[in-house]
C-alpha cells in the first residue's frame, strides 16, 4: 500500500429510475468514472442501485431480473477502462432463492457477490416477501459470462492490500451487524449499499450510527444511500453519502440532491492497523469471535504516487484542540474537571489543605491557580489555603509580574512575593559563576532557586507544590531538571500547549471577576517565555520560548502524531505540509529538533511527578510511555 496508508473510497448516489436498469446503470457508469477520476480506490452505490430499491413485487419479475443481469454484464464490460472497484446494488437468484445483493466489479469481471444478512420485516419494510436472508455458506456461482463468482457474506475484497468487507442497510442496524465479525476477521474497509428511507430524526440516530460502528470495528465506513428518483409511492428517499473513520464523520453529502453526487474521502488505514495491533483486547475478540472461514478476493487499481495525489481529507492543524469551535465548551469544560477531580482526590488522600504555587503572568501557572482555585472552590475549602507566590527574577517583566499580582489578588488567594536576585546572585558567587554570562547555569540557577523556594513554602504551611509544567514542555524537555521539572503534583501534565490558551480562555467566560478577565486576556496575548534571561531595552519580553525551540502548534502536531499513531517522521511531515501549506520549510527544520529533543530528554519524563491524563496523548512513565532514557533518534532524523 502506498500514499503513507492512505485509501480512497467514494459513496455515490447515481440517478434511479425504478424498473429501468439500462437508465440506472449509465448513471452508475457515469459517476464511477468520475469517481475513478478522483483518485478512488473503491466506489459504493445505493442498495438495489442497477434496479432501484421500490421495485416491489416486480423483483419476481422474469423480466426485470433479466434486465438487471444484463446491466450488470454491461457494467462489467464498461469496468474494463474505469480504474476502480465498483459495488452495486442487484438481486441475484441461487438455489430457487432470490436474494438482496452487492455485486462487485472491476477491470471488466464481476468478481464476488455478497447478499444481505437481515431482512426488515416490520412497519414500512417488507423484504421478505422477496428475497431470503444469508447464511454462512459459499458457493461458486455463474452471472452470465462470469463463472466461478463467489456468492456469500463472509467475504473480504483485498483491495491494493486492504480488506474491504460489505454489509446491507438493516444489517447496520442488528445488534450483532455483519460488519462486526467482517472487521474482526480482517476488514478495514466496511461498505454499506442502503436504502433507508427518510422520516424526522432519523438522519441524525443514523449518522451516529455509522460513526459508532466504524470506532466499534476500528474501520472506515462507507456508505451509501438511495436518494432522488425512487418511488415516493409511500416513501422518500434523501440520497446519503457518508464516509466515517474510527468514530468520525469525515466526509459527508448533500441530501435532498436531483442530481447525482458522490463524495470521496482519502481514509487512513496504516491509522486503523495501528490501533487494532496496540489495543490488545481487539485481537482477543478476533481469536475468540471469528469461527466461520472468510473467503478473500484480491484485485489491485492503479493509484496516482505521493508527489501528485492531493490528501482528500482535513488535517487539523491543531489536532489537540477541537476543529468545531462548538466543541471547544464542552471540551474545556471536561478537561478542567478531569483535573480538578485528580487534584481534589490528591489533596483528600494526602489530608492537604494548602497548595503552594508559583504564579509567573504566564499560561501554565495561570492555568494550574485557575484549576486550584477551582477545586478548592469545590472541596468548600478557603481559597487563603492557596499560596501563590510570585518570585521576580532578572528577566522578569512588568507585564508579567503586574498580571500575577492582579489576578491572585482578584481571585482571593494568600500572596507571598520573593525576589530571587539576590540568592541566586550568592549562590552565583558560591560556584563562581560570572552573571555577565547568561548560559544554561545562568538560567537553571533561577529556576531551581524558585523550586527551592515553593518546596520550603510548603514545608512552612504543611501543604504541597502544585506543578505547572504541561505536557508539551514534558516532551521537549523545556523544563529545569529538579527546577520547575519537579513538584507534588503536576496538574497540567496532560495538557498540551496548544489547548492551556484555549482552557485558560475558558475561565474567562465564567470567572466572576472583572479584573480577573481584565489579567486573563492580557496573559493569553503574552509571549509564551521563561523570563530567564534580561528583558529588552524597552522592558519588554527578549526571550521568546518559541524562537528556540520552535512553535509549539507544530510540535504539539509532531507530538499527537508521534504517540497517538506511531507514524513515521516522513508522513507526519507529509500531514504537517496539508495542515501548514507554505510552511515546508519551516516544518523541516523543527520536525528535526522535535524528534532530538523527544528522544534526548526521556530522562526528565522518567521520573516525573503525578499528574493527571487527560487525553488521547499522555507522557507518563507510569501509564502511556515507557521509552528507555538512552534509547537512539538515530532512525527518526535520518
Amino acid at each position: 500500500m502506498t500514499n503513507f496508508g492512505f485509501f480512497r473510497v467514494a459513496a455515490a448516489v447515481p440517478a434511479v429510475s425504478p424498473a429501468d436498469c439500462s437508465t440506472n446503470i449509465e448513471s452508475i457508469i457515469a459517476v464511477a468514472r468520475q469517481a475513478a477520476d478522483a483518485g478512488a480506490e473503491v466506489v459504493v452505490t445505493p442498495e438495489m442501485s442497477v434496479t432501484g430499491y421500490t421495485c416491489a413485487d416486480l423483483f419476481h419479475n422474469a423480466t426485470l431480473y433479466r434486465a438487471a443481469l444484463e446491466a450488470l454484464e454491461h457494467l462489467a464490460r464498461e469496468s474494463a477502462a474505469i480504474n476502480t472497484v465498483i459495488v452495486v446494488g442487484a438481486p441475484f437468484e441461487h438455489c430457487s432463492r432470490q436474494y438482496n445483493c452487492a455485486v462487485v466489479i472491476a477491470h471488466g469481471d464481476i468478481i464476488a457477490i455478497v447478499p444481505k444478512s437481515y431482512l426488515p420485516n416490520y412497519n414500512e419494510f417488507y423484504e421478505r416477501r422477496w428475497w431470503h436472508p444469508a447464511d454462512d455458506s459459499l458457493s461458486m456461482v455463474t452471472v452470465g459470462e462470469h463463472s466461478g463468482v463467489p456468492f456469500g457474506r463472509n467475504q473480504l475484497v483485498s483491495v491494493n492490500g486492504v480488506n474491504v468487507a460489505i454489509e446491507i442497510c438493516e444489517d447496520l442496524w442488528t445488534a450483532i451487524p455483519p460488519s462486526s465479525r467482517h472487521a474482526l476477521a480482517g476488514a478495514e474497509v466496511v461498505l454499506n449499499l442502503s436504502a433507508s428511507d427518510d422520516i424526522i430524526g432519523k438522519y441524525g440516530y443514523l449518522r451516529g450510527l455509522v460513526a459508532q460502528q466504524s470506532a466499534r470495528c476500528m474501520a472506515a465506513y462507507v456508505y451509501a444511500g438511495a436518494g432522488y428518483g425512487e418511488s415516493s409511492t409511500d416513501l422518500v428517499f434523501d440520497g446519503k453519502a457518508l464516509i466515517a473513520e474510527n468514530g468520525k464523520v469525515v466526509a459527508e453529502g448533500n441530501r435532498w440532491q436531483s442530481e447525482p453526487q458522490f463524495v470521496v474521502a482519502d481514509v487512513d488505514v496504516e491509522a486503523l492497523r495501528r490501533d487494532r495491533m496496540h489495543t490488545t483486547s481487539w485481537g482477543d475478540t478476533a481469536s475468540r469471535e471469528v469461527t466461520v472461514p472468510y473467503n478473500t478476493t484480491a484485485v489491485d487499481v492503479a493509484t496516482a504516487d505521493d508527489d501528485s495525489r492531493h490528501l482528500m481529507r482535513s488535517v487539523n492543524p491543531m489536532p489537540f484542540v477541537p476543529a468545531d469551535s462548538s466543541d471547544m465548551l464542552q471540551r474545556c469544560d471536561e478537561i478542567t474537571n478531569i483535573q480538578v477531580a485528580g487534584l481534589a482526590r490528591r489533596l483528600d488522600a494526602t489530608r492537604t489543605r494548602n497548595l503552594v504555587v508559583g504564579i509567573s503572568g504566564g499560561l501554565d501557572s495561570t492555568l494550574a491557580l485557575l484549576i486550584a482555585v477551582k477545586t478548592f472552590d469545590r472541596l468548600h475549602l478557603d481559597r487563603k489555603g492557596i499560596v501563590g507566590v510570585t518570585m521576580p527574577g532578572f528577566g522578569t517583566t512588568g507585564r508579567t509580574y503586574n498580571n500575577a499580582l492582579t489576578l491572585m489578588k482578584a481571585l482571593g488567594i494568600s500572596i507571598r512575593e520573593i525576589s530571587i536576585v539576590d540568592a541566586v546572585n550568592l549562590h552565583f558567587r558560591d560556584i563562581g559563576h560570572d552573571p555577565a554570562v547568561t548560559d544554561v547555569t545562568y538560567e537553571n540557577s533561577q529556576a531551581r532557586e524558585r523550586t527551592q523556594i515553593l518546596m520550603d513554602i510548603a514545608n512552612q504551611v504543611g501543604g504541597m507544590v502544585l506543578g505547572t509544567g504541561d505536557l508539551s514542555e514534558l516532551a521537549l524537555g523545556w523544563a529545569t531538571y529538579n527546577g520547575d521539572h519537579m513538584s507534588m503534583y503536576g496538574v497540567n501534565a496532560g495538557v498540551p500547549k496548544t489547548l492551556v490558551r484555549h482552557l485558560v480562555r475558558y475561565f474567562v467566560e465564567i470567572i466572576g471577576s472583572d479584573e480577573a478577565r481584565a489579567a486573563l486576556y492580557d496573559i493569553i496575548d503574552t509571549p509564551i517565555s521563561p523570563e530567564l534571561t534580561p528583558a529588552a531595552a524597552d522592558g519588554s519580553i527578549a526571550q521568546r520560548t518559541e524562537d528556540l525551540v520552535g512553535p509549539y502548534e507544530l510540535h504539539d502536531f509532531f507530538l499527537y502524531y508521534t504517540l497517538r499513531y506511531g507514524f513515521s517522521p516522513e508522513k507526519i511531515e507529509y500531514l504537517a505540509r496539508h495542515a501548514y501549506p507554505g510552511r515546508e520549510d519551516e516544518i523541516a527544520k523543527w520536525i528535526k529538533v522535535f524528534f532530538r529533543r523527544f528522544f534526548n530528554q526521556q530522562f526528565k519524563r522518567s521520573c516525573l511527578p503525578d499528574g493527571p491524563k487527560v487525553g488521547s496523548v499522555c507522557l507518563s512513565p507510569r501509564g502511556d510511555w515507557r521509552m528507555p532514557s538512552d534509547a537512539s533518534s538515530a532512525m527518526w532524523l535520518k
